[in-house]
């Protein structure tokens, strides 16, 4: 139990157990003119990626093959090539007309992505890959094989805006924000490399129809500062006669706390897991750790989420990232546990995860001991914890990791761009 005397007061550190405070080492953080960490919820002004099918609506695909010259059924053509057979080659699509196949085809399924780089580890049961966008901007995605999925981490932003100091994402601040198609191609560049054998033989660990079958945005940005966007790609994922035909519950949907983008997702009627990345119960820790907590409190956060389980049924997941001697405390356990249980029970699954440091950072991931004890503290209030396995370490492909490197734009400028 959290006595009295573990509990700091506000503004004080507690007598027992060390507190460490946010810092930076190795980098900046950006601030803004009062001193505080800056927060980027527009994009940068940058040329915008071409038009894609996944872009839009059904009708508008209908309507842009008319304007391309060919009959609107055309689009449903392109759809299940793309889609189900993860192609863009018009030599595949031979039951579109030859002579203005290839007008069409460039059309409607412009080049979105270039490989830069893939990175394996695991014993190839996880893949990084570094993409280069249209305008030289570098994002990346993690494919994860487990027993009976395969899960892709997609990214929603080139860069983040969020500045929060313990993720390397972060570090390197905001470029702009990724159209819905450049991020639905990760999913179907995924898909086309497992169908090709890239992820294990289909035939020796799976079967021939293999594919990703789960998606977390926690890849690259905040997915909710993307809001718009974000909802096309998730709406293209689970559409079952137009697009992927995904199942909604397969599909994570992060933030660090965008309170009313929280509430909007709710009302959207598409039952996508819903997950806070909350990593501090007080606002005297959290203020430090995630910037945005500037604007939305713990509490309202928290409320947010509720708000989104009794809309939706869905249970809400919160993540933890535990980090060594700064918000790993036993009294801060308890009183995540109070908090979550002074809104109900049943609602929330807990997801202690331990950090994965980044370069630069003087933090580290708790001691295996703090880490048992955290998630004993939660299991005596009721709340049920999962530690999260963490995978791609060795290739800085695992949460809070994904940033592009200096050598990682060294080798983009020399990849020539995807035609």
């Amino acid at each position: 139990m959290t006595t009295e005397s573990e509990r700091p007061r506000a503004g004080a550190v507690r007598a027992t157990g060390r507190q460490v405070r946010p810092a930076t080492e190795g980098w900046s953080q950006k601030k803004d003119a009062e001193g505080r960490p800056l927060l980027q919820f527009a994009s940068p002004k940058r040329g915008k990626p071409p038009v894609h099918l996944a872009d839009l609506t059904p009708e508008a695909r209908a309507a842009r093959i008319v304007e391309l010259g060919m009959p609107a059924f055309r689009a449903k053509q392109l759809e299940k090539h793309y889609f189900t057979h993860y192609t863009t080659d018009p030599a595949h699509m031979t039951d579109l007309p030859a002579s203005t196949r290839d007008e069409v085809v460039h059309g409607m399924l412009p080049p979105l992505l270039t490989l830069v780089r893939k990175l394996e580890t695991d014993r190839g049961d996880t893949i990084k890959f570094l993409w280069k966008l249209h305008d030289g901007a570098l994002v990346e995605s993690v494919l994860m094989r487990y027993t009976g999925r395969i899960t892709l981490c997609v990214s929603s932003q080139a860069g983040c805006g969020m500045n929060c100091p313990f993720c390397a994402t972060g570090q390197a601040g905001l470029t702009r924000n990724m159209s819905a198609a450049e991020i639905v191609d990760q999913v179907v560049r995924a898909n086309r490399l497992i169908a090709e054998g890239g992820l294990g033989d289909p035939r020796r660990v799976g079967h021939e129809g293999e594919r990703v079958t789960n998606i977390v945005f926690m890849g690259m940005g905040e997915p909710l500062a993307n809001y718009a966007r974000v909802m096309q790609a998730v709406r293209v994922m689970t559409d079952k006669k137009h697009g992927m035909g995904m199942s909604a519950r397969g599909i994570t949907v992060s933030t660090v706390g965008l309170v009313p983008a929280i509430t909007k997702l709710a009302a959207e009627d598409i039952p996508v897991t819903f997950a806070l990345s909350l990593h501090a119960p007080d606002d005297e820790l959290r203020d430090e750790l995630i910037p945005v907590n500037s604007r939305w409190k713990v509490d309202e956060a928290l409320d947010a989420a509720r708000g989104y389980f009794e809309r939706t049924g869905r249970r809400v997941s919160i993540e933890y990232a535990l980090i060594k001697d700064m918000n790993d405390h036993g009294w801060r356990a308890d009183l995540l546990g109070d908090k979550l249980n002074a809104r109900g029970r049943g609602w929330v699954h807990v997801n202690p995860i331990p950090l994965n440091p980044t370069p630069g950072s003087i933090w580290t991931a708790s001691d295996p001991e703090v880490q048992d004890e955290f998630v004993r503290r939660l299991e005596a209030k009721g709340v049920p914890t999962t530690l999260r396995d963490t995978r791609g370490k060795e290739i800085d492909g695992a949460c809070g990791q994904l940033v592009a490197t200096e050598e990682d734009e060294a080798v983009a400028a020399a990849t020539p761009a995807e035609v």
